[in-house]
């Protein structure tokens, strides 16, 4: 009976969202990515949202994010992501899981990225998808990212992402395929304590949806985001706390129809690399 009721909480769920997000991004999916066109606000999870972001990280860095979607263990979403920075490009690895032991589908993927001098990035990804359904097997897709960002100017920055372009497709199948995406973003860092942002992006049979965000730091240690998703009519926002190379971020999403849902995000900056200038000259 449990896992009846389960896989109804599931069927519902996915009718609702079906055309309003793309299940294998976060419910506030703007949160951990806020950072990708932007220089000062980059983060471990900005190349989630943009692969080319990766190439402005200088520290060597690791982070775990992870919501309970509308409070329900059968909805869960975890997302792993580490940032390796070398002198000729940095590496990027990041792993998702979502669902449970009935449901879920999963993604490894391995980034990399680099600068064209000063004004342009440049970054590429490759994942491995897999989707796991109870009494039914196992099905996988390899897929591919690819993004570039422009630093318009020391302020601006406008990139494009474009995900799955190929058409992967899960074990060959004319049926089951993973969507292309594409986006379109513009960052604006009015100031070191000020960032917004907002991106439009397009997914293969869906509506056009609108992810906007913006950033302030009260203090060195204290940061708060907000935003919405115009798609699914969700609104999210949260407060980061810094603690040396240490942050924490505790973040809510509200659904007018589906509820909150609750996150929370660890980031880990473990030592500085070379400066991007030392690295394009």
């Amino acid at each position: 009976m449990k896992k009846i009721s389960s896989l109804i909480i599931i069927a519902l769920s996915l009718q609702l969202l079906s055309n309003s997000q793309t299940l294998r991004r976060p419910v506030a999916a703007g949160y951990p990515g806020l950072g990708a066109y932007s220089i000062a606000h980059v983060d471990v999870f900005s190349f989630a949202a943009n692969q080319a972001s990766l190439a402005r990280i200088n520290n060597l860095s690791a982070g775990v994010y992870g919501e309970k979607r509308y409070m329900l263990n059968e909805l869960s979403f975890y997302n792993l992501a580490f940032v390796v920075p070398t002198k000729s490009g940095n590496f990027g690895i990041k792993g998702s899981y979502y669902g449970f032991n009935l449901y879920n589908e999963s993604q490894a993927g391995l980034a990399y990225a680099r600068s064209l001098g000063s004004k342009i990035d440049i970054g590429v990804q490759f994942n491995y998808n897999t989707i796991k359904v109870a009494g039914y097997g196992n099905a996988y897709a390899i897929s591919a990212e690819a993004g570039i960002i422009l630093h318009l100017s020391d302020k601006l920055h406008a990139g494009i992402h474009l995900n799955n372009p190929t058409g992967g497709k899960y074990n060959k199948s004319e049926d089951e395929k993973l969507p292309f995406v594409y986006t379109a973003g513009l960052g604006y860092e009015a100031s070191e304590k000020f960032f917004v942002s907002g991106e439009v992006q397009k997914e293969e049979d869906q509506p056009v949806n609108v992810n906007a965000g913006l950033q302030y730091k009260f203090l060195s240690q204290l940061i708060a985001r907000a935003g919405l998703s115009s798609a699914s009519s969700t609104v999210w926002m949260g407060i980061g706390v810094s603690m040396k190379s240490f942050r924490i971020d505790a973040a809510a999403s509200y659904h007018p129809h589906l509820g909150i849902t609750p996150g929370l995000m660890l980031v880990f900056n473990f030592r500085s690399t070379e400066t991007k200038d030392e690295k394009t000259d």
